[in-house]
């Protein structure tokens, strides 16, 4: 049987070895690596001959070195990860927040939700829509049923009233405060008395 099997593989496979081997060079960078892939294929194809003869030799012998070149094409991008050792201490980054600057940013960040909260209903709605959920300018007036350049001006008044009710310190506040409502009412007719 085995003596069979050589005379047809010898016959059948060994014959497209040139044209084989063409093909491997196209698509790999080496001539030696061509020739490893091509010696691959022939084992697989002699092991799967001695178990049962393919119909059409040379496709699948082709066939064979298709998969075997995806294979390696694939492990060659893989990316090895090795591990180093331990690190030495020195080159780690530590992002520890000392307790002063935790505080100081919920206090900031308390200051910021009440000049937020404190803003007219309609800016703060515009606020909202464009900051925080990144509506486009036209989209929020769209959603709000005014002109872009209301939206505009509200945005420009809301961004400056927070700005300085965060960065002017808590008498910043309330009075960023006093000025969204006087503003408020002074469009809604009301004295602030």
């Amino acid at each position: 049987m085995s003596e069979g099997l050589d005379r047809w593989f010898v016959e059948q496979v060994l014959v497209h070895e040139a044209a084989l081997l063409r093909y491997l060079q196209r698509h790999l960078p080496g001539r030696e690596d061509a020739r490893d892939l091509c010696q691959e294929a022939y084992a697989r194809v002699y092991e799967a001959a001695a178990r049962q003869r393919p119909a059409q030799p040379r496709a699948f012998l082709f066939t064979c070195a298709r998969h075997l070149l995806t294979d390696r094409l694939r492990r060659a991008r893989v990316v090895s990860i090795e591990p180093l050792g331990d690190l030495d201490p020195s080159f780690v980054l530590i992002d520890e927040c000392a307790p002063d600057r935790w505080c100081g940013g919920r206090q900031a960040l308390q200051r910021l939700a009440r000049a937020f909260d404190a803003l007219p209903d309609r800016c703060r709605e515009v606020v909202w829509l464009r900051r925080v959920e990144q509506l486009s300018q036209k989209d929020v007036a769209e959603r709000l049923g005014i002109s872009e350049k209301t939206v505009e001006n509200h945005i420009a008044r809301g961004m400056r009233l927070l700005a300085d009710a965060l960065f002017g310190g808590e008498g910043a506040v309330d009075a960023a405060v006093a000025e969204a409502r006087s503003g408020a009412e002074h469009r809604n007719g009301q004295s602030s008395d």
